[in-house]
Formats: structure tokens, sequence, C-alpha cells
């Protein structure tokens, strides 16, 4: 179990004891709360509960996750359900690009998007429209110029963005900006 797991579990058990219910449990009650955003449920939480915000965190966290529908077979599935499922060929054209960088390039399917990461994270596939996938990239002292743009609003982890809106737009050049972006989190 990596430092990581250990301190999770660690928090996990502090939960329970000293709020006498098992994460698993505060979980379910939060199923039933009715609120959908972690912000919500985390005030919730607070204050029907008095749990701390880092309890009330950790909870809403978890609870999140246990709702967001997921495949052991296809974990991106739910990524692309509805309206967005026209774009999962650009996710796939850019997983299949990212392993190629290197047999370090991990592949992290999150609620929202997809983590691409070595020692670090250095981009993320995120289909953000029925009609479009945004690559961020993380490369620092790299000048932002036509698809290359400053991440702006996209997400501050990130400091450009390139708009994909069909697998035809993942030519070289984005390849490129890719593999650099790979190579800087060494």
């Amino acid at each position: 179990m990596s430092s990581v797991d250990t301190a999770v579990a660690t928090f996990e058990r502090n939960i329970e004891m000293q709020t006498g219910q098992s994460v698993a449990s505060w979980v379910e009650t939060v199923g039933r709360c009715g609120q959908a955003r972690h912000g919500a449920i985390v005030t919730w939480l607070k204050a029907e509960y008095g749990l701390s915000h880092a309890h009330a965190n950790h909870i809403a966290k978890r609870a999140l996750e246990a709702a967001a529908p997921r495949s052991i077979e296809d974990p991106v599935a739910h990524l692309f359900e509805g309206a967005k499922g026209e774009m999962r060929p650009v996710y796939e054209q850019l997983a299949r690009a990212a392993t190629e960088l290197g047999p370090d390039v991990e592949l992290a399917p999150k609620k929202a998007n997809v983590s691409l990461r070595r020692r670090k994270q250095f981009a993320l596939i995120q289909p953000s429209t029925r009609t479009r996938v945004d690559l961020g990239l993380i490369l620092p002292g790299r000048q932002s110029a036509g698809r290359l743009e400053p991440s702006g609003t996209f997400n501050a982890m990130f400091t450009h963005r390139v708009k994909l809106s069909s697998v035809n737009d993942i030519d070289a050049e984005v390849i490129a900006w890719l593999k650099e972006a790979y190579e800087a989190a060494k």
C-alpha cells in the first residue's frame, strides 16, 4: 500500500472514530440527501451533522465518485454519454498518441476528464462540449500562438489549451506540443 493510500485509510478510520459512522455509511447518507454538487454536499454535511470541513469534503468526494457511472471495462464511457458521444474518436486518438510517448504514461480517468501523467501530470483530455474536446497542456515558458491558446479559465493547472473538433485536428503540431509537455514532466 502506498503512503497516500495509507494516509487515506487512516483519515477514513479517524472519520469513523470521530463520527461513529464509516465513510461508506456517510456515502449512503449523502445519496439520500438530494444534493448532487460537491459544494452543496459539503455545506449540507457541515450544517446537518456538524462535520468538520475536511471530513465533509472527503465524504462529498467519495459520494460523488460512488455516484458517477463507471465501468471497469470502459472507464471513460461516462465522459462520452449522450451528446458528447461523437467526440469519443478524438479522445481515442489523443490517448493513443499519449501512450506512444513512453511506457511511463498513465491515463487516469476522472469524473469530467482524463489526466495524463508520468512522474507528474502533463496534460488533460476533456470532452467539453458535444462538438469539442479540450487538450490542456503544461508547457512552462512556451508562448501561446494560433491554436495553442493560453488556458485562461479552462483549468488553472494548465498553461495552454488546444480546442479539437475532430480527429483531423490532431496533427503533427498537436502531437509535438503533447510530446513537449510529456518531456517537461520528468
